[in-house]
């Protein structure tokens, strides 16, 4: 029988719970593990994952749902299961690269995907010229890693983002400082990409008061029809990065648009609500169709042969 593994740090969460349920539905196998309940041996003879000291069966496939708080973490339980194995949707370099928001904004920067201008700096001198080269105030400040609009401000003036900036410094915290799309008005895209194909859509519209739209902000979300221009974008952001799964969130500039963010653990609660579109089960139709290519499953072993029963 087909195995499944769902990584999460809430087993209680919409997005969980979805999968697992659309996973069963389709006569697989699935477990929800608290990623952090895992411990990993590394050794050249017999590496292993440990659950709650046990060695875990590795599954045929695991669903990674890395939290930010627990980003180095989760990539090094990851980084295991591939080592053992099993495909994992996503995969931990592409992961990675997406969890960090400058390496993600310069890989896509890089293959001529648009993000909004974006400034990292470390002394205290380099804040001012910095926000120059962006435009001027104001400008968006935002935490190297976050979600869900956390841990990002709007500064209005250089100065508000030049002490922002140089408190979350003293933190040990590293932060960028990107141009604000003023024409964007508080609006945004979500667009759920999985196995290179937009699945659903939503405008997101920031409630009053507010310049993050996102709907764990108090955002509301409408369903919406994409243009080319917007799905080119969310589908070019996904290939650039390398994710099988993936929420993109945009922006519409006046030359186009931005890809703001690519999050590869996109919560699936507003947007199935929102769209009335079944996210979880085509994820989870895509972990079918991923192991259907895998040249380690012989056409004789079983569980090929259950797959393609199923």
């Amino acid at each position: 029988m087909l195995t499944l593994s769902i990584l999460t740090c809430n087993a209680r969460s919409y997005s969980a719970r979805r999968l697992a349920r659309a996973a069963v539905a389709r006569g697989i196998e699935a477990r929800v593990y608290d990623t952090l309940r895992f411990s990993l041996l590394v050794d050249t003879e017999n590496p292993a994952l440990l659950y709650d000291g046990a060695r875990l069966l590795p599954p045929l496939a695991a669903l990674p749902r890395i939290g930010a708080s627990v980003t180095t973490f989760g990539l090094a339980v990851v980084r295991q299961l591939e080592q053992l194995g099993v495909l994992t949707i996503n995969g931990s370099e592409a992961i990675a690269a997406s969890r960090d928001k400058l390496r993600g904004a310069q890989m896509l920067s890089a293959r001529g995907v648009k993000v909004p201008a974006t400034a990292f700096v470390r002394r205290r001198e380099a804040i001012e010229p910095a926000i120059e080269q962006l435009g001027g105030a104001p400008v968006v400040v935002k935490l190297l890693e976050g979600t869900q609009g956390i841990g990002v401000m709007l500064a209005d003036t250089a100065e508000a983002a030049e002490a922002v900036v140089q408190a979350l410094h003293s933190a040990r915290q590293n932060v960028l400082m990107q141009r604000f799309v003023r024409e964007s008005r508080g609006r945004d895209v979500r667009v759920v990409v999985v196995g290179g194909r937009v699945i659903a859509a939503m405008q997101r519209n920031a409630r009053h008061g507010e310049f993050r739209s996102n709907v764990h902000r108090g955002g509301r979300g409408d369903r919406i029809e994409l243009t080319p221009e917007l799905e080119r974008a969310a589908l070019d952001a996904t290939r650039v990065l390398g994710l099988d799964v993936a929420g993109v969130d945009l922006l519409e500039g006046t030359e186009g648009p931005l890809v703001l963010e690519v999050n590869a653990s996109p919560g699936l609660d507003a947007i199935e609500r929102t769209t009335g579109v079944d996210v979880a089960g085509a994820i989870i139709d895509h972990v079918q169709a991923r192991l259907l290519t895998l040249t380690r499953l012989d056409a004789s072993d079983p569980a090929r042969a259950e797959l393609m029963r199923s």
